[in-house]
């Protein structure tokens, strides 16, 4: 088993698993857990890291140029042991690199970089995507944290709620059976920059904001400490959870599920995006306690 590598300061605790370089634990300073423990019972993910999909792919594999390539949803990285690059009492970071492994289901030559570092109230999380390769290289990434639902602060499950920094007239996306984008726009959940938080809004799997316009929500009740999630790089937003259980996943995202009946080549896919050689691409989300 790995060992976790714990981060504090002040306010906060964290506990980060070099498989997948997966945020695990997320305590305040006085112990109460923030994040989700992973039951695998009911869904083993913390806060899993995306890449190089978001999402389910149509028919589970991706076209590049000739040749077929199969990805199970959300991508590797989740499953791929990290090194731990460097640890200080509140920053750490892990890195991937392409292996033989994940070249015969992703035939590029990259680094993966994901550094976290603890400050006061806030836990900065940011992710670095150099191509190593000769090439351009079409990719995705996303973030998937799990917030405790209730929070650990008295308030009961249905009292909670997430509020959006602007608006959100836009209508919302949905996925099928089979995790695909569906073509029909819904209507948004939002009323007054508040999605009230209930089970039903998930029985077809996630809340998807393709036209987000907030580059932060707050999470938590009218009264008592709650979190802000920021994502300045973001492209998407994801809010899910599975009816019943007691998480809330904010989803801050950079890519997306293939829309139902996709079948184009995968540097046409909707949310990919390129990164040329010797570049990197970063994305940065930031976990905020506030009220404490």
């Amino acid at each position: 088993m790995n060992s976790w590598v714990p981060l504090s300061s002040a306010d906060l605790h964290a506990e980060v698993n070099p498989l997948g370089a997966q945020l695990s634990i997320l305590r305040d300073r006085s112990g109460r857990d923030l994040l989700w423990d992973g039951d695998p019972s009911i869904w083993s993910g913390r806060a899993p890291i995306l890449f190089p999909i978001v999402g389910e792919l149509a028919g589970g594999s991706y076209r590049l140029g000739a040749k077929t390539y199969r990805l199970s949803r959300h991508g590797f990285a989740r499953g791929k042991t990290f090194e731990v690059v460097a640890t200080t009492g509140t920053t750490a970071t892990f890195r991937v690199k392409a292996d033989d492994a994940t070249w015969q289901v992703y035939p590029f030559h990259f680094e993966l970089d994901v550094h976290f570092a603890l400050n006061g109230p806030t836990l900065v999380v940011r992710t670095s995507i150099r191509n190593t390769d000769v090439g351009n290289m079409p990719a995705s990434f996303g973030y998937h944290p799990a917030f405790r639902w209730p929070l650990p602060y008295g308030r009961d499950r249905p009292s909670h709620f997430i509020e959006f920094a602007s608006d959100e007239p836009a209508g919302i996306r949905r996925l099928n059976s089979a995790g695909l984008l569906t073509p029909d726009r819904y209507p948004t959940p939002v009323s007054n920059r508040r999605l009230m938080l209930e089970d039903s809004l998930f029985q077809n799997d996630a809340v998807i904001f393709d036209q987000v316009r907030s580059r932060s929500v707050t999470y938590g009740a009218d009264d008592g400490p709650c979190i802000r999630v920021s994502y300045p790089d973001a492209s998407y937003l994801g809010v899910w959870t599975k009816p019943g259980a007691h998480f809330i996943c904010i989803e801050p995202w950079r890519g997306i599920a293939d829309p139902d009946g996709f079948c184009g080549d995968f540097t046409a896919k909707p949310g990919v995006f390129e990164v040329k050689p010797g570049d990197v691409e970063s994305m940065e989300m930031t976990i905020t306690l506030l009220g404490v």
